[in-house]
């Protein structure tokens, strides 16, 4: 690959990572709700499971949706079934600290896991491995992988970190629950573009 065209795939990456999207909207609220070091778990699994996702995009499963369309609207179906649950979920999160009985940030292998029906991750990963390792060779494949891994964890973890420093905001149950249903809207709003497609 070309310094040209790495510097393009890091500026992309950047841009698709740093914006609102379900991976930030709920690492915001993860922030919040149960503060940095305890959202660590879920960060990880974002970037570490959309690298992983982009790799095994660009080495074959990229073919597989191009075989099988109907495969993509599985997908969207699952994406929308379970978009609903965590807007659920984050909708009626506890107050931060609060040790609500059963309330929990996602764990490394959750946030891993949704990578697979979150709509933008899916479109960032197959825009990334068809712009810029078209050729699928896993040498470039799996430099695309890496190179949205390194910039993505820095990028949404200012959503993490932006979400811990409204915490002391979000004491009056008022405000908690006000800004958990403003979160979960949000994340449903992020639906719109899978609806329409």
């Amino acid at each position: 690959m070309s310094t040209d065209l790495f510097l393009a795939l890091l500026g992309f990456a950047f841009v698709t990572s740093i914006t609102p999207g379900p991976n930030n909207l709920m690492l915001m609220a993860s922030g919040a709700n149960f503060g940095f070091r305890r959202t660590l778990p879920h960060l990880i699994g974002v970037a570490g499971g959309f690298g992983l996702m982009a790799f095994l995009m660009g080495a074959g499963l990229v073919g597989i949706f191009e075989r099988w369309p109907m495969l993509r609207d599985v997908m969207k179906i699952a994406a929308l079934v379970y978009m609903l649950w965590l807007a659920w979920k984050i909708a009626h999160a506890g107050a931060p600290g609060e040790g609500r009985e059963g309330a929990r940030p996602l764990s490394l292998l959750q946030a891993a896991g949704f990578q697979w029906v979150n709509p933008k991750a899916l479109a960032m990963a197959l825009t990334a491995v068809t712009a810029y390792a078209p050729e699928r060779s896993l040498a470039s494949v799996a430099l695309v992988a890496l190179a949205f891994s390194a910039v993505n964890l820095p990028s949404i973890s200012l959503w993490v970190v932006a979400g811990q420093q409204i915490r002391h905001l979000l004491t009056r149950p008022a405000r908690l629950t006000a800004f958990n249903w403003t979160m979960a809207a949000l994340l449903l709003a992020a639906l719109i573009p899978v609806l329409r497609a």
